[in-house]
């Protein structure tokens, strides 16, 4: 029997609840139509106009910092490689190993350190400033819920007032519904009317704070690593000293079309950096070599080339006379508006459900935006390579991903 008392009562507050709905779909209607007045108050509407807009200020400001963070550690990953290869580089005979070793020690340390304090002092007050906004906006739709069920409850008053034949009873239970809904109304009012200026006041001294902190956390580790960095010039400059001999000069290279000594001209690149590699043009027709380039030879297959993957592609392409876009049309193993892959260099954790979780080694698709106005500075759309191999669906895949976190591989 309790049981059965337990699902009548569930039974009858799920009625109630879609007569609630209904009666204020209703009342919605006739507000629109002009039919009913609706008790409107321009103050609170500014309120709420305000919470919106620092809403979406806080999200954003979280977002960015959050990318931030992304890239101070990736700065991190390439300074401690960068470190390894000089370490690796640098016999065991020559001077200043220990201090080198020590000073790569410590600037490993410094950015960790800088990190940590970034989360410790900006992200979590960040997302601890975030945290409140949920609340208040549901008790926000809340109190527009309630104030339908009061301009409800007062119509209906006073239209069974206005009537021709008045039931007394139907009058005394219409006003003790009105007074009920006005009463819980008001209280969800008052509490919201003082709280919205509040919070919105608040957010000058929360901007400030975490601008200061950012600034300072960001002047001092610039500091710091400003000594490491003299550090390891000093010991640079002692390595220079003890093999001064055997210094490293770059001279230019003697070419035809050399200009004269008294013209001033930048050394020509080493031979196989981009600058120095030839122009390939894209034609059907080949050009006839011109006098300044007769005596160069082209490199016979990309296979023998000292080309960027890039040019080689490029190169491919032209020798068959054409040269593959970068939407990927015709081309049914890649999605569509396919443009080039990336590689992830390190582990990305998504904090976001538009983000892709990325491990070191995922072939990323990078695609264009749907909406290029959506797209923000340092960030990629793209769809992991195995996700789309196995479900071909950019819907269910595709996310975008920090840029600096990956490096194009074709």
């Amino acid at each position: 029997m309790a049981e059965m008392g337990s699902k009548g009562v569930t039974a009858g507050k799920i009625a109630s609840n879609v007569q609630k709905k209904l009666t204020r779909a209703q009342e919605k209607v006739l507000q629109k139509l002009g039919k009913a007045d609706e008790t409107k108050d321009e103050q609170f509407e500014q309120c709420v106009q305000n919470f919106n807009k620092q809403l979406t200020e806080g999200t954003r400001l979280q977002k960015d910092l959050r990318t931030y963070l992304a890239s101070v550690k990736a700065m991190h990953e390439a300074s401690k490689k960068l470190n390894e290869c000089l370490q690796e580089m640098y016999e065991p005979d020559w001077p200043g190993r220990d201090e080198a070793n020590k000073i790569a020690e410590n600037n490993d340390l410094l950015w960790l350190d800088y990190h940590q304090k970034l989360v410790d002092q900006a992200l979590l007050t960040m997302d601890t400033y975030l945290g409140q906004f949920p609340d208040i906006k549901s008790r926000i739709a809340k109190r527009g819920r309630k104030l339908v069920d009061y301009d409800s409850a007062r119509h209906h008053y006073e239209s069974l007032q206005t009537a021709k034949k008045k039931d007394e009873a139907k009058i005394a239970k219409a006003e003790e519904e009105l007074i009920k809904a006005q009463k819980v109304f008001e209280e969800m009012n008052v509490d919201l009317q003082e709280e919205l200026p509040s919070l919105w006041n608040s957010r000058v001294g929360f901007y400030v704070n975490t601008f200061q902190s950012i600034a300072g956390l960001e002047e001092n580790f610039h500091k710091e690593m400003s000594k490491l960095n003299q550090n390891l010039n000093d010991v640079l400059v002692s390595l220079e000293k003890q093999h001064g001999s055997n210094t490293f000069t770059v001279k230019a290279q003697p070419s035809d079309n050399a200009p004269a000594k008294g013209n001033k001209s930048p050394s020509p690149p080493p031979d196989g950096s981009p600058a120095a590699t030839p122009e390939i043009r894209v034609n059907h027709e080949p050009e006839p070599p011109s006098s300044a380039t007769a005596g160069a030879s082209l490199p016979k297959s990309p296979s023998q080339s000292s080309l960027p993957a890039v040019v080689v592609e490029t190169f491919s392409a032209t020798v068959n006379g054409t040269v593959e876009g970068g939407s990927g049309a015709g081309r049914l193993d890649l999605p569509p508006g396919f443009m080039f892959k990336v590689q992830a260099q390190h582990d990305y954790v998504a904090t976001d459900t538009d983000e892709l979780q990325l491990k070191a080694g995922d072939v990323v698709l990078v695609i264009p935006f749907q909406n290029p106005e959506e797209q923000d500075e340092g960030w990629l759309m793209g769809v992991k390579e195995s996700d789309w191999n196995q479900h071909k669906e950019l819907e269910k895949c595709r996310g975008v991903f920090p840029e600096n976190f990956t490096e194009r591989v074709q």
